[in-house]
C-alpha cells in the first residue's frame, strides 16, 4: 500500500470519527442531568421570581401568602373520659381470679375447720370422746363371762370386766373419790381404757393368767385394772360407767387416772402362765 492510500483512509477515518463526535455532543446537550428543569418547568416559571433574587422582606412576603392559602385543620376537641359499663364489660380475667382465689380458700379454711370441730368436738358424732350406749347390764355381764372375763368396746376404746361385789369396801376406799368410776362398781362393772399408762400402748387380755398385759414394755395389771407389774407408773385408766334402767353407758369424754401402784382391791393374782414376762407381787 502507498503512502498516498495510507493518508486516504486515515483522513476518512478522521472524518467518520469527527463526525461521530459531533452527533454525540449533540444528542448529549438534549439530554439533562439531575437539577436540570425540564422545558415545561422553564416555561411555567418564567414570569415567577426568582427566591435568589428577593431581599429578605419579599421573601417573608411570600412565605405568608403560601401559607395563607393553606386552610387550617380544625382543632380536635378531646371527649370527656367515661366508665366502661360493668354490664358490657363482664367478668375480667384479673376479676376472674381473684374470685377464684378466694373461693377456693374460703373452702379449704371452711373444710378444714369443720374437720377440726369434728375432732375436737367428737361428742356430736356419738363416737369417742361422748357417752356411748352398750347394752342392757345383764347381757353385758353375760357377754363378759362367754368371752373369760373380758369384753372388749371397740367404739368406747375400753375393755369392760366383772368387779367382784365382795370387794366394793376396798374399791370405796380407793375409788370413792371418782364417783362415776364407782358407780360401775356398784352395778358390777369397770370399764377401762385400753392404753397403758406407760407409754401408751393397747393392752390385750392374758387368757392364761387371767391379767391385762402389755407387749411393748411388759406391764401387767389384774382383771381391775390395778398394777401388778413393769414400768407403769399407775393402773390402767378407766371410765365413769352409768346403769339407768337396766341399760349401761360408758362416758368417754372424761378419762379417770389408774389406782396408784399397791393397790389391789380384789387381791386377784394370776390363775395361769403370763403371756408376757413374769408377774412382780
Amino acid at each position: 500500500m502507498t503512502t498516498i492510500q495510507i493518508i486516504t483512509i486515515a483522513t476518512a477515518v478522521l472524518i467518520v470519527a469527527g463526525v461521530g463526535v459531533v452527533l454525540t455532543s449533540s444528542r448529549a446537550s438534549g439530554v439533562r442531568g439531575t437539577g436540570t428543569l425540564a422545558r415545561e418547568t422553564r416555561k411555567k416559571d418564567r414570569g415567577a421570581v426568582d427566591p435568589e433574587q428577593l431581599t429578605g422582606r419579599q421573601f417573608e412576603a411570600v412565605v405568608r401568602k403560601q401559607n395563607s392559602a393553606i386552610i387550617a385543620a380544625p382543632k380536635a376537641e378531646i371527649e370527656p373520659w367515661v366508665a366502661p359499663d360493668a354490664e358490657a364489660l363482664g367478668v375480667t380475667r384479673r376479676k376472674f381470679f381473684n374470685r377464684a382465689i378466694v373461693t377456693l380458700m374460703s373452702a379449704s379454711l371452711g373444710g378444714f375447720g369443720a374437720a377440726l370441730i369434728g375432732f375436737l368436738w367428737t361428742s356430736s358424732s356419738g363416737g369417742f370422746g361422748s357417752k356411748i350406749t352398750i347394752g342392757n347390764l345383764s347381757d353385758v355381764i353375760t357377754q363378759i363371762r362367754a368371752n373369760k372375763g373380758f369384753l372388749y368396746m371397740p367404739q368406747a376404746r375400753a375393755w369392760v370386766t366383772e368387779y367382784p361385789k365382795e370387794s366394793l369396801s376396798k374399791g370405796k376406799v380407793a375409788y370413792g373419790n371418782q364417783a362415776p368410776v364407782y358407780s360401775g362398781l356398784e352395778g358390777g362393772i369397770i370399764a377401762l381404757y385400753q392404753k397403758c399408762p406407760h407409754l401408751g400402748c393397747r393392752v390385750p387380755e392374758c387368757g392364761s393368767s387371767q391379767w391385762f398385759e402389755c407387749p411393748c414394755h411388759g406391764s401387767q395389771f389384774n382383771r381391775v385394772g390395778e398394777k401388778k407389774g413393769g414400768p407403769a407408773p399407775r393402773g390402767m385408766d378407766r371410765f365413769g360407767v352409768s346403769v339407768a334402767n337396766g341399760v349401761v353407758v360408758i362416758d368417754t369424754g372424761t378419762v379417770f387416772g389408774g389406782p396408784p401402784i399397791g393397790t389391789n382391791t380384789t387381791g386377784q393374782e394370776a390363775e395361769g402362765p403370763h403371756c408376757v414376762g413374769g408377774g412382780s407381787h
